[in-house]
């Protein structure tokens, strides 16, 4: 009798004992009415580097909500920077050029007596006679480039930095000269060119036709020492290149050639808030569909949209001005502190890759990888122009760049040591080579007293050794005897250098031919 008035209990107990248990025979999370598996919980507290996250059953308090809304302002306007350079830095070439007064398509500035130390530029060479331009497809409509036979490389991108199409020796004039035709991104016509442009008849007339995503684009030619000197390219130049609508392809406006040597001028972005406006400028005059929805969107996160004005309450203003600090110390780290994998051109070498993952446009394994983030911040952060000619293997034909900010001890390169620096017999290189020396802050040719801080092999009269081989040497004073190679830096400052190979050879290539380290000489 009492075993059946005591059923009922143990079969409650039984009942309770079944509900607190799963399957798997584990005890069910307190709540629930099953085991919830810890890895999709939050806690009521978790420990950060920007503090303690409090919550309520998973819903943060209003402290946590507005430190966790202050870092994804934060994170979103570091990001922003790192992704939005290679914009702003067009748009600081297009700065550059008002400066100098070249406000239109037909003004050109030339590089007469070469690139010095005076401008502004990031790592621009002391070797070749340049030919900028900034073409506004937006003003002008589809727009003529004439270039005149033997030109060196040339390249026209984008507003974003993308590649557009090759002019001169790499580009499908082959060298030889001819007229090019950029299409502006809302041309309605017939002609379709892929990537790198085709060639096709207008009107009766040959051109070279290409289709930029972008109004704003920048054409840079070079042109090549002849004898050491620039005349022959800046005469030739000045004879045969031409930029004009093809609208008035009839009565083209007559070219105006501005001097850009010995002069300070800037071309570089800003790296404060002002990097910001330089963006939403891009932004608010560029077609909606030269960047993709998802770095639409990242900019418009921070309130720079097209159509909209930029205006960020002082919150977001100080938020921003913190991270373009921390986006401009990452893009540092990244360009003279780099870990990634195919950055070292050699084992136990400073010498590293600017274009990392050997793609112009920064694709990892093909594509399959997605996009090489970091690698393309730590281009465009110091450099500029984007060509296959840059990166693809081109026998005697192309350039190719090798860059190193430490020593052979890894300590970065001090302006107030000096150095030795080994270049081996024969350097593979058709056209030549320099090694040329910048400022790591502004990423520009360091300031001096030499006009020019590099060495050309066709330039410099350079004392070889038996051998062959070269020995550079840099610090504030040469070393006695060797002023003929000798690259002069600066005392309490920084430097780096690049070396570049203008019609790279198949030692560069197969790395059969390698530079030596920097090495510091008590």
């Amino acid at each position: 009798m009492l075993s059946e008035m005591l059923r009922p209990a143990v079969l409650a107990a039984a009942g309770l004992l079944a509900t607190t248990l799963t399957a798997a025979g584990e005890v069910k999370t307190p709540g629930y009415n099953h085991k919830i598996p810890e890895k999709i919980m939050t806690p009521d507290t978790v420990e950060t580097r920007f503090g303690t996250l409090k919550f309520f059953d998973g819903m943060p308090d209003e402290a946590t909500v507005d430190r966790l809304y202050d870092n994804l302002d934060l994170m979103r306007g570091v990001e922003t920077f790192l992704n939005g350079i290679p914009a702003t830095s067009v748009e600081g070439i297009r700065l550059g050029h008002l400066e100098l007064g070249a406000d239109t398509s037909y003004k050109a500035i030339l590089l007469d007596q070469l690139m010095d130390s005076a401008p502004l530029f990031l790592t621009g060479n002391t070797d070749t006679v340049y030919g900028s331009v900034v073409l506004d497809l937006g003003k002008d409509g589809p727009t003529v480039v004439e270039i005149p036979a033997g030109s060196g490389p040339g390249t026209v991108n984008d507003a974003y930095f993308r590649f557009v199409t090759d002019m001169g020796g790499p580009g499908p004039d082959r060298g030889k000269g001819g007229k090019y035709l950029i299409l502006p991104p809302d041309y309605q016509g017939d002609l379709n060119p892929p990537v790198g442009g085709m060639e096709a008849k207008v009107d009766g007339e040959k051109y070279f036709v290409s289709k930029s995503t972008s109004y704003v684009n920048w054409l840079i030619l070079r042109g090549f020492l002849v004898d050491g000197k620039p005349d022959a390219a800046v005469a030739s130049f000045k004879s045969g290149l031409k930029v004009y609508p093809l609208s008035k392809r009839d009565n083209p406006p007559e070219m105006e050639f501005i001097s850009g040597s010995r002069k300070s001028w800037n071309t570089i972005h800003a790296n404060n808030y002002a990097f910001y406006e330089e963006l939403h400028t891009v932004i608010n005059r560029e077609p909606t569909s030269m960047l993709d929805p998802e770095l639409l969107g990242l900019f418009a996160s921070i309130g720079i949209e097209k159509g909209k004005p930029f205006a960020p309450d002082a919150r977001m203003k100080k938020l921003l001005t913190e991270a373009v600090a921390v986006g401009n110390a990452t893009a540092r780290a990244l360009i003279f502190r780099p870990r990634f994998d195919g950055f070292h051109l050699y084992p136990n070498s400073a010498w590293g890759a600017a274009f990392v993952g050997g793609s112009y446009e920064w694709l990892r394994d093909g594509g399959k990888g997605g996009r090489y983030l970091d690698a393309r911040t730590l281009f465009f952060y110091q450099a500029t122009v984007n060509t296959p000619a840059m990166v693809e293997k081109m026998i005697g034909a192309g350039s190719q760049y090798a860059y190193a900010a430490t020593d052979q001890n890894g300590d970065y390169l001090d302006g107030a040591k000096t150095y030795k620096l080994r270049i081996p017999a024969n350097p593979p290189a058709k056209d030549f080579w320099s090694v040329v020396v910048y400022d790591p802050q502004t990423r520009s040719e360091l300031q001096t007293g030499q006009t020019f801080p590099s060495k050309n092999n066709k330039r410099d009269k350079l004392i070889e050794n038996a051998d062959g081989s070269v020995e550079l040497y840099f610090g504030p004073k040469a070393p006695e005897g060797k002023e003929a190679n000798w690259i002069q830096t600066v005392a309490g400052k920084g430097w780096y250098t690049l070396l570049r190979l203008y019609g790279p050879l198949e030692p560069w290539f197969d790395k059969t031919w390698r530079p030596g380290e920097f090495e510091p000489i008590d």
